[in-house]
């Protein structure tokens, strides 16, 4: 591996890639991904053993890395009870994801606890694979991923002038898009940015979080306001489309606006609901994340410690034992392509 660093530093160098290992970073959703290639990955070892949440995890992964060219690699997971908090505010919070129906959409499992024990085999196993790899993992205890992966972003990393990349399908992250964060959705192929967030919504980006405030979440479980939408939001208040508003703003305004013309049935509804609106906000914003003190530095240790090595030869030996052979031609030639340039980054000192 040293001729290899040492031969891409030279390049490095020459073409005026970036320096640092925290100049392009990716952090990806690591459950949202797993749960996706699960579901969508029919992959076999060579035993006839379903093996695509390990092995399509893995090839995601590494084209993120490769895509994005990342300089810094951060898998974040949610934490046992990570949902707590929020529950405490929204009992029936995620309350519709209870494990009714089958994740993989082949027949690769006898029934729905077969499915359930292999997805826990392999989530397990990818763990061995992480200590050989030159990424960081971040999982907290009662934190979810939405808040460890906002607090990185906006927190961490405030003030330094970096490229973050957050890889999820979930639309929550979408507020927090800016100069130096976007996102990328894996299943859309589509990077937002502050603009394509303008262009797709019609609003100013930074609505986006006020949008969702009104509509609710599904996925989640939240409730938002019924004949409250994007389309009334925008004709109630067409500042929204180039005039960042927060939720204390929209409401006062719906107030004065409400005294003005009570006939108006759009800014009752708001005013009447005023609760739901605020309980939203707290259950929705990722901008001042609201998590421990303790939290938050237990984030940042696991920022600042050491990245592993990239150790080629325990990763082949966990490949060999797990026969994953038909699903990576060359594992060699995989792992150089995607893993040298952040093991070169990871041994670096920081200036």
């Amino acid at each position: 591996m040293g001729r290899l660093q040492e031969m891409w530093e030279k390049m490095s160098d020459q073409l005026g890639t970036p320096s640092q290992k925290d100049d392009r970073v990716v952090i990806i959703d690591s459950l949202n991904t797993f749960l996706r290639v699960f579901s969508a990955v029919p992959a076999l070892n060579d035993d006839g053993q379903h093996v695509g949440g390990v092995i399509g995890f893995l090839k995601s992964v590494g084209a993120n890395i490769r895509q994005f060219q990342a300089t810094r690699c951060i898998l974040v997971f949610d934490g046992a009870g990570g949902s707590q908090k929020r529950r405490k505010i929204l009992p029936e919070y995620k309350g519709n994801r209870k494990n009714r129906v089958r994740f993989n959409r082949f027949d690769d499992f006898k029934d729905l606890v077969d499915e359930r024990e292999s997805m826990k085999i392999q989530f397990s196993r990818l763990s061995e694979y992480f200590d050989t790899l030159p990424i960081t993992v971040i999982s907290i205890d009662n934190i979810e991923a939405d808040d460890s992966i906002a607090y990185i972003a906006k927190q961490y990393y405030e003030g330094v002038d970096n490229q973050i990349t957050i890889v999820s399908t979930d639309k929550d992250y979408l507020q927090l898009t800016s100069d130096k964060i976007r996102v990328w959705n894996p299943v859309k192929k589509k990077m937002y940015t502050p603009q394509v967030v303008s262009e797709e919504f019609g609003i100013h980006h930074e609505n986006y979080l006020l949008y969702r405030i009104l509509s609710g979440d599904k996925s989640d479980n939240i409730d938002g306001i019924g004949g409250v939408g994007l389309k009334t939001m925008i004709k109630n208040f067409p500042t929204v489309v180039d005039t960042p508003m927060s939720i204390t703003q929209f409401i006062n305004e719906s107030e004065q606006k409400y005294e003005e013309n009570p006939k108006k049935k759009f800014f009752k509804n708001i005013l009447d609901n005023r609760e739901i609106l605020n309980r939203n906000n707290s259950l929705m914003q990722l901008h001042e994340v609201d998590i421990s003190t303790s939290s938050k530095m237990a984030i940042q240790s696991l920022m600042d410690k050491e990245i592993n090595r990239l150790d080629m030869g325990e990763f082949r030996k966990l490949f060999v034992d797990d026969k994953l052979y038909a699903n990576i031609k060359n594992v060699d030639s995989w792992l150089r392509d995607t893993f040298v340039m952040l093991n070169t980054y990871a041994t670096r000192k920081t200036c």
